[in-house]
Parts: C-alpha cells; sequence; structure tokens
C-alpha cells in the first residue's frame, strides 16, 4: 500500500525474507517513487543494491537489523548462533526473540542460520539434546530416570555416561526436577542443582536485592494480613510495594540477609514467585458479591490453590477462576482457566500471556467443585510427568496434542483418578521453604551478611595459641 509515493504498509506470503527491508522503508518513510514499479518484487530486484534473496543475509552488515521489533541485529544473531550452539530457529528466538513477535523477519533468521551454523537448519536432528554435556534427549532421560530407578542427578549422570561428570547450569536442574517428579518421597531435593532463586526462596532483582511475594488464597487477603505486611516494610525499610498482575503484594528491595527475617514477621506462606512451581490463582470476586457472577470463583480459586500451592513443574504454572463467562480473571490465557457458567464450569487449559500470547483451549465442561479440583490436578500431574523442563504447558500441548490430554485426562476415568492421586501423594507433607527451612533443605548460610563470614573466615584462618 503505497501513498504520496511513500510505503504505509505490505502483506507478504510465502518465502517473506525481504520483510525486514520492508519494514525499514516504512519506518524510514522515504519516496518510493523512483523504485514504484519494481517494489513488489523485492530488494534484489532493486537497481544495483545487488544481491539474491538467499545471499542477503550474507550481505548485510553486523549493525543491520534484523527483527524491526525487538530490535535484534544480525550480530547478535550471529554471535548467538557460534556461542550458544544454536541450530534451529526456535532456538534463535528464544535466546535473542529475533521473528518472535510478528515474524516478517523469520525468513532472513533462517537464512542466518544456514549461513552461520552450517547446512540445512531444516535438517535438524529427531532428538535434540537435553544440552552439550549428552547426546541425550529430555524424553530419554526421563524414560531412563522411571525404568532404572534413578534417584539423584550424579546417579543419572554416570548411568547415561554424561561428557562432563558435573553438567552445566542447563542440565542440573532438569535433572533435580526429573527425579524429583518421577519419585516423590524417595529422591532428595539437591538445591546446589537448582537456580539462584530457587535456593534463595526468593528473586534476586538487577541491583542484588531481592523481592518478597507472600502467597494470598486466590487473590484474597485481610486487614491482619495487610498490617503485618506494612510493619516488615517500616521495619525492613523496603523502598517499593507492588501490587502483581497475580492479584498478590510485592515486596521489592529486600537484602539478602533480611530475607529470613521478612518471612517470619510476614507470617504468610510463600508464594513461590521464584519458582517453576504453582505461582497464582487469579479470581474474581464471583457470584458471592457480583450482579453477573453465575458462580463462586473465588472460593473455587481458594481451593485449587490451597490443594496445589506446593506444586512443582516443569515451568511456572498460573491458574485464574471467572466467575461468569465476562472472565474478569483472564482465564483464557492461563495455564488452567477455569470459567463458571449457569450449569457448571468450563475447564481451558495451555494458554500463555507471555511474549507471544496464546489463547487455552477448551478441555471439558464440569458440574461440581470436586470435578474440577480432579480434573485439574490430573492435567497438571501429566505435565508434571510428562513435561520437558523449562517448557510451558502450551508448549507442552503443541508437542504432545490436545486429544493425547483428552485421552488421559477425560476418556481414562480410572487413570484421571490415579493421576489426580499421584499428585496428592507428591504434595501431602511438602514443607514450606520460608518456615520449615531444614525440611526444606534451604542453606541458611547463604543469608548471613559478608561482614559475620568474613570475620568467620578471619577467624578459621587465624593460627590456633
Amino acid at each position: 500500500m503505497i501513498r504520496d509515493d511513500k510505503l504505509i504498509g505490505a502483506c507478504l506470503y510465502g518465502d517473506t525474507v525481504d520483510g525486514s527491508w520492508y519494514f525499514k522503508l516504512l519506518r524510514e518513510g522515504r519516496s518510493v517513487a523512483d523504485i514504484r514499479e519494481r517494489l513488489m518484487f523485492g530488494e534484489s530486484n532493486i537497481g544495483d543494491t545487488g544481491h539474491e534473496g538467499n545471499t542477503r543475509a550474507a550481505a548485510m552488515q553486523d549493525a543491520d537489523e534484523v527483527c524491526g521489533c525487538n530490535g535484534v541485529t544480525k550480530g547478535a544473531i550471529c554471535k548467538a548462533i557460534k556461542d550458544k550452539g544454536l541450530f534451529t530457529l526456535e532456538e534463535v528466538r528464544q535466546h535473542t526473540k529475533a521473528s518472535a513477535s510478528c515474524g516478517s523477519c523469520t525468513g532472513l533468521v533462517e537464512q542466518l542460520l544456514m549461513f552461520t551454523a552450517g547446512g540445512d537448519y531444516s535438517a535438524s536432528p529427531k532428538t535434540k539434546a537435553l544440552c552439550a554435556c549428552t547426546e541425550h534427549g529430555h524424553q530419554a532421560v526421563r524414560d531412563a530416570i522411571r525404568e532404572h530407578h534413578l534417584l539423584s542427578v550424579p546417579e543419572v549422570m554416570r548411568f547415561m555416561e554424561w561428557k562432563t561428570p558435573d553438567g552445566c547450569p542447563s542440565c542440573r536442574p532438569a535433572l533435580n526436577y526429573y527425579v524429583l517428579s518421577t519419585w516423590p518421597k524417595e529422591a532428595q531435593d539437591e538445591p546446589q542443582n537448582r537456580f539462584i532463586n530457587e535456593r534463595s526462596h526468593a528473586n534476586i532483582q538487577k541491583d542484588g536485592s531481592y523481592s518478597v511475594v507472600p502467597r494470598m488464597w486466590g487473590g484474597e487477603t485481610n486487614a491482619s494480613e495487610l498490617r503485618r505486611i506494612a510493619d516488615v516494610v517500616d521495619k525492613y525499610a523496603i523502598p517499593t510495594v507492588k501490587v502483581t498482575g497475580g492479584q498478590r503484594i510485592d515486596l521489592l528491595g529486600v537484602k539478602k540477609e533480611d530475607l529470613v527475617g521478612v518471612w517470619q514477621d510476614l507470617g504468610m506462606p510463600s508464594g513461590h514467585a521464584y519458582a517453576k512451581a504453582l505461582r497464582t490463582v487469579k479470581t474474581c470476586v464471583g457470584s458471592e458479591w457480583c450482579r453477573m457472577g453465575t458462580q463462586d470463583s473465588t472460593q473455587m480459586g481458594k481451593d485449587l490453590e490451597r490443594a496445589l500451592w506446593r506444586m512443582q513443574a516443569p515451568h511456572k504454572v498460573k491458574l485464574a477462576v471467572s466467575g461468569c463467562p465476562r472472565n474478569c480473571a483472564e482465564s483464557g490465557i492461563k495455564d488452567v482457566g477455569v470459567i463458571g457458567v449457569d450449569s457448571g464450569w468450563e475447564i481451558y487449559v495451555g494458554g500463555n500471556g507471555g511474549i507471544k500470547t496464546e489463547v487455552a483451549q477448551f478441555l471439558v465442561k464440569l458440574k461440581t467443585a470436586a470435578e474440577v479440583l480432579e480434573h485439574t490436578g490430573a492435567f497438571l500431574q501429566l505435565y508434571r510427568e510428562e513435561g520437558w523442563y523449562l517448557e510451558r504447558t502450551v508448549h507442552y500441548l503443541h508437542r504432545v496434542g490436545l486429544d493425547h490430554v483428552k485421552q488421559r485426562v477425560l476418556d481414562d476415568a480410572e487413570g484421571r483418578r490415579a493421576l489426580w492421586e499421584r499428585l496428592q501423594f507428591a504434595l501431602d507433607g511438602e514443607p514450606d521453604p520460608w518456615f520449615e527451612l531444614a525440611e526444606a533443605r534451604v542453606d541458611v548460610r547463604q543469608f548471613e551478611p559478608v561482614t559475620e563470614v568474613r570475620s568467620k573466615v578471619t577467624a578459621a584462618l587465624e593460627p590456633t595459641p
């Protein structure tokens, strides 16, 4: 679309390798009068700009922008491909965000993969290795842990002949999750194989301080909790208090040495805002207060959260319960969304509100709250048992298909109950890491002020009189 000799819009089909060039013309707003007759045939047909489509990537400068949506240059993409050994378009998207938004630069990113990684990127191996430490994929590792009753990270590495004996920051957290989710009550958590947030049980911020998010069941709170939060903010001079998108209160800027004191003084359960676990169950006020509400969404949300709140998962999990189809709790973009209707509840799964918003898929319509708990728990346990580490529910569903989930959760009633029972068994007695420090294997030495640690080291090094 051209107006006043300027390109103001374009729609590309098939090979969109010239997408970034058209996008550049759009942003610059320069006159295209001199190239108007050939404009629709792409950059390679414009005068002496020189290169055919299949060599365009090689001709670009490192500073040239490839992805206009996210401001990613050719140099940044090529560096990521080389440094991280990227081999597929999806890997480039994950590490650089190039082509992860509108997708118009996908063809160019594919070319960069071919030129930088070598060979044809589309001929990717059938099994992607879990990390550079092994040739085994996620599924092979999960199968071996179950079939051979492997109970620890070192045991898995030895059995599967890991190339790097101690593993790496990518594989250790994955293996730790796999053994814990496969053998609950038998395998023991290994905190040293978790990410820093999960070792500290708080979210580290860019200035080195931490954020603390206490759990509020279904987003509901009371005067006593609010007073304690206010007292903690004053006592520890916490600079920022923020209401989160998950209907909770975030305390930002907490010093690491203050974390244990903050948890104890709050007296509220861990919100697991730092973990690959159940984060929040967002609710609207539902039929208790709202004139439009058809079901008690707040109570349903609290019941779900109390039943699932200690649940570790391949990735973060977010739920929402709306009391009517107006969907004020945004249930349609959650890992599990529950929507109240006149005759009961509708369950949706696999939603995502991240960089690329994904609408959840309809799973089933149910009548009672007990059925909602059982079906939700069964789906999440299936995801816990079959999901790959750092794979969100939406990507798990893309991989296995919704029909597979329906067969396991809807068609097989006995299997569904077994999944729900296995989840309850796994969660029963799980400690709250903010209060049951020893049971949760929290290393309290990490919270000691640096000056105290230095004095202890100095004292240990001094010769005995």
